[in-house]
């Protein structure tokens, strides 16, 4: 379940009006990252998050959360004191957290998916190991994308076919862990004592895991994961949330930005996305601001100002209106 990523967002807002040094930006956010994955990965082990289908319960914090049905059962409540547990324990938790969350969403964009997302940091790793043997974030890419000191060997395909199936089952595992005990399926796993219902799961969760990783990642970023989709719509419908501004009077400047390769943004967003888009054409944007510290190293590297700076708020409003009137002239 996704947190509360009030934090991250003070220190993009700081970020988003300072400018940030090249490099110090990927590094607060690939920290953050490898912090939630572990996190992730744990948090069944150590009873931060997952139901129990052995005792039917709900773990979290290290508690166990019960809405009071099984005290009612017992006679030991009455149906209304039932009903405001019900509703204090499940309605207004899951309110506040979607309000906290879709509001975070709607000034800030897909923060949790650039920031945070075990998935998004599996994709990243993925597309790493792939240029480095192909030259290409995706096998559907029809051309490759060139990157400074990348050149594509041969010997990283299996590192990278490894790495899909280690990652497939490992998510497997994991999962399986959030609805059954830890210390069951990674002991049942260690000692060969998993059950043929468990051993089944994690057969095929790893084998449909795996194949997603290898050549459907971006797809499920983009519309297969629920999450990142109502970020997106949600920071679709304000004018004010944070985007990649793009200094336009400068666009000449981005024809010498990085030579021969071309634009330095375009080869380092991992959803191939065209940073300098107008917003609309930004809908599965990240956040992950890898556009903007590539932009800064090569811009720095020419003694030039970089093109490209997030903008929140008022600034994003007009970024927004200069782009619909940009809009406007070229379809009059």
């Amino acid at each position: 379940m996704p947190p509360d990523l009030s934090p991250l967002a003070a220190t993009l807002e700081t970020s988003a009006r300072a400018r940030t040094r090249p490099g110090q930006l990927q590094k607060s956010r690939r920290a953050a990252q490898a912090v939630f994955f572990l996190l992730f990965v744990l948090a069944p082990a150590l009873n931060l998050l997952r139901f129990d289908l052995y005792d039917t319960q709900l773990w979290f914090m290290g508690m166990r959360w019960s809405l009071g049905i099984g005290a009612l059962a017992s006679g030991e409540i009455n149906a209304t004191q039932a009903g405001i547990s019900i509703l204090l324990r499940a309605f207004l938790p899951a309110i506040v957290f979607v309000t906290v969350f879709l509001g975070i969403a709607y000034r800030y964009g897909r923060l949790y998916c650039g920031w945070l997302c075990p998935h998004f940091s599996a994709v990243e790793l993925l597309n790493n190991f792939l240029h480095r043997a192909s030259g290409k974030l995706s096998l559907w890419d029809r051309g490759t994308t060139p990157r400074v000191n990348v050149k594509p060997k041969a010997r990283w395909w299996p590192l990278f076919a490894l790495s899909c199936a280690l990652m497939g089952f490992l998510w497997a595992i994991t999962l399986l862990t959030y609805l059954l005990p830890p210390t069951v399926i990674w002991g049942g796993l260690i000692q060969g004592t998993l059950t043929p219902n468990q051993t089944r799961f994690i057969v095929i969760g790893s084998l449909v895991l795996t194949a997603e990783f290898a050549f459907a990642r971006h797809l499920f970023c983009r519309f297969g994961c629920a999450v990142g989709l109502f970020q997106s719509l949600a920071w679709m419908a304000n004018p004010r949330g944070m985007v990649v501004a793009f200094a336009r009077d400068r666009a000449r400047d981005c024809k010498t930005c990085d030579p021969p390769r071309g634009s330095a943004c375009d080869n380092a967003c991992p959803m191939r996305l065209n940073p300098r888009n107008i917003k609309r054409l930004m809908f599965s944007c990240v956040q992950c601001g890898q556009c903007l510290s590539a932009c800064d190293t090569s811009q720095q590297a020419q003694a030039r100002e970089p093109t490209l700076q997030w903008q929140v708020g008022v600034e994003a409003l007009r970024e927004t209106l200069r782009q619909r009137r940009r809009e406007h002239s070229e379809s009059s």
